[in-house]
């Protein structure tokens, strides 16, 4: 699976990466697939929407189409 890498500033909380990598429609979408458990960081489940990225974090998205695979750049 290809592993996609998007560049960011700083840290970023998680629900608005999701939301800038294009893998959710809005914020509002971000928190609900984040609380349900589909997202890993790191290989471990996180359900903290506001959970600080840094530089080289792996996070996983199990959508209901296809997994999804993003590296904070």
């Amino acid at each position: 699976m290809n592993t996609i890498d998007i560049k960011v500033k700083g840290s970023i909380r998680l629900a608005q990466f999701l939301k800038l990598a294009n893998a959710v429609e809005d914020g509002a979408g971000a928190k609900i697939v984040v609380r349900s458990g589909d997202v890993e960081v790191n290989g471990t489940v996180e359900q903290r929407p506001g959970a600080q990225l840094q530089a080289g974090d792996l996070i996983t998205y199990h959508s209901p189409n296809a997994e999804l695979r993003f590296r904070v750049a």
